[in-house]
């Protein structure tokens, strides 16, 4: 059986950046996990061993990847992505899952992204203080999510230090409070119907250019932000607990399960139910 850490980041409302997941994993050789697609930014660091990372680009053609110690790679949100450890040398990781309005921006400044999404450092000091954040945050589950969120904050500003690639960082825009505003309303609300004029009210913007907006700062519009907020509730709610399937969509905001189903199957490829089967954790019983 594979060495891990696993922890779960409480549903609190920090919209700028923003935890889910996290740890770290010793993985037996050729160990795998995907073909999956994730809601939310996912960077692994490599601290030993060697893996290989298969990852769709936006023209949808697949690239691989080698990786080895003091490596890294970025997997973006809806991008369809397979790795694997080595057979003879299997990688050691620590993991981030995290996401929040300046995640793309953070991501960008240390020049990663879909189509670029391998992490180099400058130099083996500068990968270690990296990795040390880190696992730092894989091995402090308990702290508060102050503590944490910040640990979150000086992991970003190492890696885009540390980055072979740095792009350097943009100052805010006024179009992001808007958008917080937005992504808020959204978290507190999307149990129920919601409307992208009811979003927009609440923003005091005109329709269109909220639609505008958000689009272009989110990477979706408004109406598919709701739809991956539910989704990626309900994933979460599958994942870790033990919520009969129609109770997980009524508190995802779809009381009808068929549309449930037929939203998260076009989604994930595949129904609630095997999704479950496949992804649910099982945490070891105490003794």
């Amino acid at each position: 059986m594979s060495d891990y850490s696993f922890s779960i980041f409480p549903n609190e409302n920090f919209i700028d950046l923003r935890l889910y997941q996290y740890g770290w994993e010793q993985c037996e050789p050729l160990h795998s996990f995907g073909p999956y697609i994730r809601n939310h930014y996912l960077f692994h660091f490599v601290i030993s061993g060697r893996g290989t990372l298969n990852a769709r680009q936006d023209d949808g053609s697949s690239r691989s990847y080698r990786l080895g110690a003091n490596e890294g790679f970025l997997i973006c949100p809806g991008q369809i992505n397979t790795y694997c450890a080595d057979a003879e040398d299997p990688w050691k990781y620590v993991w981030l899952e995290f996401d929040g309005l300046r995640a793309a921006e953070y991501l960008g400044s240390a020049g990663l992204s879909v189509s670029q999404p391998i992490y180099r450092a400058t130099g083996p000091a500068e990968a270690e203080a990296t990795r040390d954040i880190m696992l730092y945050i894989a091995d402090h589950s308990g702290a508060s999510t102050l503590h944490l969120i910040g640990h979150l904050c000086l992991f970003l500003d190492a890696l885009i230090n540390s980055s072979a690639y740095q792009q350097g960082v943009k100052g805010a825009r006024l179009r992001d409070f808007y958008i917080q505003e937005a992504v808020t309303y959204i978290e507190q609300n999307y149990q129920r119907e919601l409307t992208v004029e009811e979003i927009a009210d609440v923003c005091k913007l005109n329709r269109n250019y909220f639609s505008k907006v958000f689009k272009e700062t989110m990477g979706c519009p408004p109406q598919e932000f709701v739809i991956r907020m539910r989704l990626a509730r309900a994933t979460d709610m599958m994942r870790t607990g033990d919520a009969p399937i129609r109770e997980i969509a009524a508190a995802c905001g779809y009381p009808n399960q068929l549309h449930f189903s037929r939203a998260f199957k076009k989604r994930y490829g595949s129904s609630p139910r095997e999704w479950r089967n496949q992804n649910k954790i099982y945490r070891p019983k105490k003794t």
